[in-house]
């Protein structure tokens, strides 16, 4: 049995940073991933797909060069080998930077194999026994496989086997219309093929208010994506052309025939297979790893970072994860993840930037509410860019006068709205933001316009 001060289970966004903290602070660590160094975010999400969302961006710009006064002759041709290789050097080189600093830093031991826990400081790696006073699981989560009609009788995609395409589906249906679903649909459909978006319920990323789902849906149909929302029949059967997709029993067209078909209809975490019932570490429902407040699991020395911890499903969330256990456990600070300001993006283009509470989730709480919006058709930059797609929006408590939410759909919204992020998190009133002086053209200098035309909500 090897004896460390520390063991820490997962590669991933939070587990790399901390190991560098531990070992900092004098502290050997016994690092251990069984596959891909630098998780899901260097291997099969933002890293990639952010790659392949700027190759579709290009390529649609190229499109719309007679917008701009450019003229290019001939047709605007998409190497999908050449896209893919792109990205795939792009993950390389992330990859190899997070194994590399882990294998360099000392007093950090890297072991390559499947960890399960033997005891609540106990865990096997491959051949090896290692035991340490404090283990950290940082081991993210994969995609998650419906329990629909016909599932297991189809090939299909999910967003890691999405990666592997190195051609252009004839005809992409993408079961989900929430964040990867919808990324993966509008850069498909720039790259040229035709592409289906099926969703069970009524409208698109119903997390979001009304008016934001409705403008995502207008930005996708009119770049000639198919969107079918109310989809209470989905069933997949084998077709000669590829996959025959159930769609819906009461209206429109029943089925749409697919060359390929993407499963994009949530998540779960990777916690089946570690042997957490042998460290008495307790798990919810759906299998994520229950937390208290400072990400400390109910067995003494086992904290839970990232996803599968289920209070956060982003790369910020899993590094403010580390930033918290760090400060707690060598900064003797309290830090807590209740204070934390949500926020997030969508990527499709234009994108979605979002910072805490959705106007739907205000009201609920029952407080007087202030409300600005603004199209961004009245943005100037937008405008010059020959981008007016999308709206901005900002929720605020009308006695606190602190802002509760905002949302930002269009050209820079998802580096825009950090400014909203951190006045929210300074828990200051609005004002403040609304008499800073912003640069002129930008889309952040209309967050204080807006501020300054709120109106009370109905």
């Amino acid at each position: 049995m090897r004896e460390f001060d520390a063991i820490i289970i997962g590669a991933g966004q939070a587990g790399p940073a901390l190991a560098g903290r531990l070992t900092g602070a004098g502290m050997t660590v016994a690092f251990v991933e069984r596959k891909l160094f630098g998780g899901t975010c260097v291997n099969t999400g933002c890293t990639p797909t952010k790659t392949l969302v700027a190759s579709a961006y290009a390529t649609h710009l190229a499109r719309r060069a007679a917008d701009f006064g450019i003229l290019l002759e001939g047709s605007v041709r998409v190497d999908m080998k050449r896209v893919k290789a792109r990205a795939d050097a792009v993950v390389a080189e992330s990859r190899t930077g997070v194994e590399r600093r882990l294998r360099e830093m000392s007093g950090c031991t890297v072991i390559e194999g499947h960890a399960r826990f033997e005891g609540p400081n106990r865990i096997r790696a491959g051949e090896e026994l290692l035991t340490a006073p404090r283990v950290f699981i940082n081991v993210g989560g994969r995609a998650s496989v419906p329990d629909m009609p016909g599932v297991h009788e189809v090939p299909f995609l999910n967003n890691r086997s999405m990666l592997e395409l190195d051609h252009l589906p004839e005809h992409l249906v993408v079961v989900g219309g929430s964040y990867v679903g919808l990324e993966f649909a509008q850069m498909y459909r720039r790259f040229g093929a035709e592409v289906t978006v099926i969703e069970k319920s009524p409208r698109l990323i119903g997390r979001e208010d009304e008016e934001i789902s409705e403008a995502i849906r207008e930005i996708l149909i009119n770049e000639g994506v198919n969107v079918r929302t109310s989809a209470e029949c989905i069933s997949l059967a084998p077709h000669e052309r590829g996959v025959e997709v159930g769609v819906n029993c009461n209206e429109g067209e029943p089925t749409s025939v697919a060359s390929h078909v993407l499963l994009a209809v949530g998540r779960r975490p990777n916690t089946d297979d570690l042997g957490l019932e042998a460290a008495g570490v307790e798990t919810d429902a759906r299998g994520y790893i229950k937390v208290d407040d400072g990400l400390a699991t109910n067995v003494p020395g086992i904290w839970a970072l990232g996803d599968c911890n289920g209070r956060g499903a982003f790369t910020h969330t899993a590094y403010n994860d580390f930033e918290i256990i760090a400060a707690n456990l060598l900064d003797g600070e309290s830090r807590r993840v209740s204070k934390r300001v949500l926020g997030y993006a969508l990527y499709i283009d234009p994108p979605l930037g979002r910072a805490g509470m959705t106007e739907r989730e205000a009201r609920a709480t029952g407080r007087p509410l202030l409300i600005g919006q603004r199209p961004m058709s009245r943005v100037s930059r937008a405008v010059e860019k020959g981008e007016t797609q999308g709206l901005m929006k900002v929720v605020v408590d009308a006695e606190t006068r602190r802002i509760l939410g905002a949302a930002i759909l269009g050209t820079g919204g998802d580096e825009a709205i950090h400014g909203v992020l951190d006045i929210m998190h300074a828990d200051v009133p609005y004002d403040v933001l609304q008499r800073t002086m912003g640069i002129h053209p930008t889309v952040s200098e209309l967050i204080p316009t807006i501020l300054g035309e709120l109106r009370r909500a109905e």
